[in-house]
């Protein structure tokens, strides 16, 4: 697809992306008066906006996370109209309620992908791709290296690790961010192997989740007064911070891993002193993001936050018009990553 206007649709303000005629951000890192919020994670999803924008689905978890805030809900598909420019919210797939945002103006279309991944989970509203003649991607495992297994292959390392460890009389400990990756872990366990126990954090999004309807199976919160003794073969999903923690000690002995792209990187795992590591991303691979850009058909592509140097070069390698777009988006899980050097 090719277009070309005199005036950008979206450009880069303080307060972060922003669309002068239809006046206002995607997923602002400073406060605005409007706010389009493509998914719930910290760096996408900050306090202060005087109103927001968000798919009906991301909704519940907004609130939990940023308080008494003026929300507006918008069903995926739906179109609204802000000043004269049209929105429109598609699956993104990358957790229950994120989005990509379409933006059209007069025929020109610019999609801000948000977080996103194209493997269906069972969990997430699965990814559509949208044609546009510009597109924002994310980048965070921009690198050749970074290819996924397939989820059942993992569900069933994670399920044999904590049957091992449940035989070997010790708690398996998972770590796994408490939006999005907490929840797709537990749709992937098997509950005949033993009880399920939630840190605080996960188990408040995951009760909400699973009011809204997501398939998830029942836990057990922890709390002050649990002991390890009372669960015994339990495993326990926490965010990977609370790993290693006095937290944690409470179980005794314990046997550690984490859910993460970044376990695809040799040596990640030794160096956070864990027993296993499992790959699995709530972003696109390699492979995906390359897909998700020739779907679009789109000329233009603006790479933020990862590996946005080398994916910029790589699609400008192959004839399309890319540069680097500079955010202040982190990748969603600040506890998970990136590791060291790892931008």
């Amino acid at each position: 697809m090719g277009h070309s206007y005199k005036t950008p649709l979206l450009t880069v303000s303080d307060a972060g992306l922003y669309c002068a005629d239809g006046d206002f951000h995607v997923d602002p890192w400073q406060p605005v008066d409007r706010a389009l919020i493509t998914h719930a994670h910290a760096d996408h999803a900050r306090q202060g906006s005087a109103h927001y924008l968000a798919t009906d689905a991301a909704g519940p978890v907004l609130r939990h996370r940023l308080g008494d805030i003026t929300l507006e809900g918008i069903a995926y598909g739906a179109s609204r109209a802000i000043n004269g420019v049209t929105v429109s919210f598609l699956p993104a797939g990358h957790v229950p309620g994120s989005a990509q945002i379409r933006i059209e103006r007069g025929g020109e279309v610019w999609v801000v992908s948000g977080d996103y991944k194209l493997a269906p989970d069972g969990l997430s509203e699965p990814f559509e791709p949208v044609a546009c003649h510009t597109f924002i991607t994310e980048s965070t495992f921009g690198l050749p290296v970074f290819r996924w297994p397939d989820q059942a292959e993992v569900a069933r390392d994670i399920n044999a690790w904590w049957r091992d460890t449940r035989e070997a009389g010790m708690i398996a400990m998972l770590g796994a961010y408490s939006l999005g990756k907490a929840q797709r872990v537990l749709s992937m366990l098997d509950p005949a192997i033993g009880p399920i126990l939630t840190h605080g954090a996960v188990g408040a999004i995951t009760d909400i989740l699973r009011a809204q309807g997501y398939p998830l199976p029942d836990t057990i919160p922890v709390t002050p007064d649990t002991k390890a003794a009372d669960y015994p073969g339990a495993l326990v999903v926490a965010p990977p911070g609370a790993l290693g923690s006095t937290w944690a000690r409470r179980f005794g002995k314990i046997s550690t891993a984490t859910a993460s792209g970044w376990m695809r990187l040799r040596g990640v795992r030794r160096r956070r002193g864990l027993d296993r590591g499992f790959v699995l991303s709530d972003h696109a691979d390699w492979d995906a993001l390359n897909r998700a850009v020739a779907e679009t058909g789109a000329s233009r592509v603006m790479v933020t936050h990862g590996y946005t140097d080398v994916f910029s070069r790589h699609l400008a390698a192959q004839g399309l018009q890319a540069e680097v777009l500079g955010t202040q988006y982190g990748g969603d899980e600040a506890e998970d990553g990136p590791p060291e050097a790892a931008a």
